[in-house]
């Protein structure tokens, strides 16, 4: 079983936990053991049926696709398996009895890198690369075996924008991190969260509500 789960720590690079709380970028190292951690909630919360463990909590959200960097593996059933394509349109769930499964963390658990991208664009700036440099180091020294990409956005535009714009962003990190990083698309997966799910909830226009998180599922 598959969840779709939140890690966050802030950047204008990585930073931590706490909607304006800065402290400096974690080392490789670092990030590969907070990984583990998500990989241990997200296996606990798995095994016990429960809905929830320390650290994180699985919330239902309807009408989101998770899609596969990967064209030759079908995530679910709402999944495209199509190759990645930043034009290609966004496909909402097919059975709306089988919603998603969305596993919101701790923010001590939470990765998440805050990248600016231009108005109304998915497309990632060369000013903006170096901030997955540390990303790509920890998926090529880690164990991890699938990660998930995902793009929120803060409120401003509406929740049908806001979700399109969150999933191209998360599908243009992911093609970076295969394309110059030479991550393999079998180990990434890409959703969508528009305005969901915002990092700083007390201010949902907030500048780190725009982010790109990253979750360790296995």
């Amino acid at each position: 079983m598959r969840h779709s789960l939140s890690f966050a720590l802030l950047l204008g690079g990585l930073l931590a936990a706490g909607p304006a709380l800065a402290e400096d970028p974690l080392s490789v190292d670092e990030l590969v053991e907070r990984f583990n951690k998500q990989k241990q909630v997200f296996s606990e919360a798995d095994s016990n049926g429960l809905g929830a463990t320390r650290g994180l909590k699985l919330v239902t959200v309807e009408d989101v696709s998770v899609e596969s960097a990967d064209p030759n593996v079908a995530v679910s059933a709402e999944a495209t398996t199509e190759p990645m394509d930043p034009n290609r349109p966004i496909q909402a769930a097919a059975d709306p009895d089988q919603p998603m499964v969305f596993g919101q963390l701790d923010p001590e658990l939470q990765v998440n890198l805050n990248i600016t991208f231009g108005f109304d664009s998915a497309a990632l700036s060369d000013a903006e690369k170096p901030k997955l440099d540390t990303m790509c180091q920890v998926l090529e020294q880690s164990d991890i075996q699938l990660i998930r990409i995902v793009g929120h956005t803060d409120a401003s535009g509406s929740e049908d924008y806001n979700e399109r714009l969150s999933i191209l962003r998360a599908r243009e990190v992911a093609r970076h991190l295969n394309e110059e990083c030479g991550i393999d698309p079998s180990r990434m997966e890409t959703v969508g969260m528009g305005e969901r799910f915002p990092y700083n909830a007390g201010n949902p226009r907030a500048d780190e509500n725009r982010r790109v998180e990253f979750q360790a599922l296995s």
